[in-house]
């Protein structure tokens, strides 16, 4: 990393449309928020581009805010949320507030490396994708330390999605995809669910407006510290599955 690009990107704010937003959803997580925003911010400013980098709290009891108000990052923002209102909440709130030609969803966990996004980005800005997906199912991805249950159980979740939703989509739960700013907003927009499964109905209605979706293998650790009870979790995926499906039979989903 070059310091007197962090030192213009800590500094001077940027006017206009960053070419690129990263987009982080984070409840209560002081010990590692600060440490993530550094290894993002090494690797993003050396390529020389304008940037923002967005914290969408989600209500944090912690001191995680105060934290990111204390680093005086002239392009990050953090946005404060009064109550906890779920995963999907805080990253719709971040993703529609995002500026960037390319919008990246990204996990406060850095479980798959920003070292990762040179990979989406290419999908998008050479290849004319609309929304490029980290994926810990395609074909040349690594993932390390996941146990033998969350294995068992995302294969079971991936088969549903898979032949019964009909979407083309190994992975929809890789907290790390990254859209073009008009397929963002589009879709934020339009999403109803503020669980952990907002992936799952985002992705479903990119396949249901048209979009272009590519899925990427990317390197994917499994970070100590997850917040996620794994067995509520895919009790909310199913039921959230239904939801999703009766949403569209009622239209929920047709001013989209």
């Amino acid at each position: 990393m070059s310091y007197d690009a962090y030192e213009r990107w800590k500094t001077v704010a940027i006017q206009g449309e960053p070419y690129l937003s990263i987009v982080i959803p984070a409840y209560n997580e002081e010990e590692r928020i600060v440490p993530t925003i550094g290894a993002i911010a090494s690797h993003v400013c050396s390529f020389g581009y304008d940037w923002e980098l967005i914290i969408a709290d989600d209500g944090s009891k912690d001191n995680t805010v105060k934290l990111i108000k204390e680093l005086g990052l002239a392009n990050l923002r953090v946005l404060v949320a009064e109550k906890n209102g779920g995963k999907g909440s805080a990253v719709r709130r971040g993703m529609l507030a995002a500026r960037g030609k390319f919008i990246l969803f990204d996990d406060a966990d850095n479980s798959t490396p920003v070292e990762e996004l040179n990979k989406l980005l290419a999908k998008l800005d050479k290849e004319k994708y609309d929304v490029a997906v980290g994926s810990r199912a395609a074909s040349g991805s690594q993932e390390a330390h996941r146990t033998v249950l969350r294995r068992i159980l995302s294969g079971g979740l991936r088969w549903i999605v898979r032949y019964v939703f009909r979407i083309g989509v190994r992975d929809t739960q890789c907290g790390f995809k990254l859209f073009t700013k008009q397929a963002a907003h589009r879709l934020y927009a339009a999403q109803t669910i503020s669980g952990f499964s907002f992936d799952l109905e985002i992705l479903y209605l990119s396949s249901k407006l048209g979009y272009k979706i590519a899925e990427v293998p990317v390197e994917w650790v499994d970070a100590p510290g997850s917040k996620v009870d794994t067995s509520k979790e895919v009790q909310r995926f199913l039921r959230d599955l239904v939801k999703i499906k009766m949403n569209d039979i009622k239209g929920v989903y047709s001013n989209a």
